[in-house]
């Protein structure tokens, strides 16, 4: 199958914090999964410039880049068939960004859910400035979520629902950039919602999320995970009593890691009544047993950041071949390209 032909599936990871269960189930599972597909081109990034928008400790930024992609590469992301790179190293990307801004309506970004947010937390703290602590950056940012997108003109972005917003704003500008300099530069990207996709509850019962400090680190040594699968938040029933399995966080836990043979057993021993504490043991035993192999891949991989810097060198390079190119076509097109 040529180059061409095949579908462009484009997805990116914030680089601000250490990756836990919750985004092995909901991102990195099926991501990594998808890598493998022959027929797929997958892109796969991290998206440092992005973490600048929130985290201004740039050793927390730097560490979490390593994490991340020494997670990917222990769960077997294909580098081979996916291109695996920095979003800082694409040079080609703010610059990009800065011609998409050009054609994007200051509006659009108004409408924008994150800023919004911060817009209505001013005014419930009733500051006089809406725009208080808004940078730049945050309020601009679904243009560089655009430029990701748009550069290696992605048919596919898998997100989550309240990323579907920003997929319409890079159709939005790829239209506009289309329309404007009369050509087909970009395709229109399609936003990928996989409702199979749970998202995982946390310590609490919440959604697992860093803002909830109530995250399993994914590769933690066996000894915290243990400890953290027993601080998992339960009710009061006894040994005994049926308990109930759709609302129990230990078993939406287990059920993202076992085969549904292995989900249905256990289904079955909470209708028998299984004690609190002997399922926090078979939840801890089961997930400890299933990310071994992979955390001792991740620790090694942590001790030789050589081998990943190597790595995403050899990915930007792939990157930036293609971006080289788009780039020159585009700078011909809005009347930047040489004279000769």
């Amino acid at each position: 199958m040529s180059q061409t032909a095949k579908t462009r599936v484009l997805t990116g990871i914030t680089t601000t914090g250490t990756p836990h269960l919750g985004n092995y189930v909901g991102a990195i599972k099926p991501a990594i999964e998808a890598s493998q597909d022959p027929n797929v081109q997958s892109f796969y990034f991290l998206a440092d410039y992005h973490a600048l928008i929130k985290c201004q400790d740039p050793k927390r930024v730097q560490e979490s880049r390593l994490e991340i992609a020494a997670t990917w590469l222990a769960l077997g992301l294909d580098t081979d068939n996916a291109i695996f790179y920095r979003q800082s190293d694409i040079i080609e990307i703010p610059e990009l960004m800065w011609m998409l801004s050009c054609v994007c309506a200051k509006g659009l970004m108004n409408r924008a859910h994150a800023y919004k947010a911060a817009v209505a937390e001013n005014e419930e703290a009733g500051n006089q400035d809406p725009d208080k602590g808004v940078t730049m950056g945050l309020f601009g940012y679904p243009v560089l979520m655009a430029a990701d997108i748009l550069m290696f003109n992605a048919n596919k972005v898998p997100v989550g629902r309240d990323q579907i917003q920003h997929i319409e704003m890079a159709r939005d500008m790829a239209g506009r950039f289309n329309h404007l300099f009369k050509g087909q530069y970009f395709v229109q990207p399609e936003a990928v919602v996989d409702e199979k996709v749970e998202v995982l509850k946390g310590l609490d019962g919440r959604k697992m999320s860093k803002s909830y400090n109530n995250t399993i680190p994914l590769f933690v040594s066996e000894k915290k995970l243990q400890k953290l699968v027993r601080k998992i938040k339960t009710n009061s029933l006894e040994p005994g009593e049926p308990k109930d399995p759709d609302t129990c966080t230990l078993f939406q836990i287990f059920s993202a890691f076992a085969s549904e043979s292995e989900a249905l057993a256990m289904r079955q021993q909470y209708a028998e009544g299984i004690g609190w504490g002997e399922a926090k043991d078979r939840v801890f035993e089961y997930v400890n047993a299933h990310l071994s192999a992979p955390r001792e891949r991740y620790n090694a991989l942590m001790e030789d950041p050589a081998h990943i810097e190597a790595v995403l060198q050899k990915g930007a390079e792939r990157a930036r071949e293609e971006a080289a190119v788009t780039m020159d076509r585009l700078r011909a097109a809005v009347g930047l390209g040489r004279f000769v």
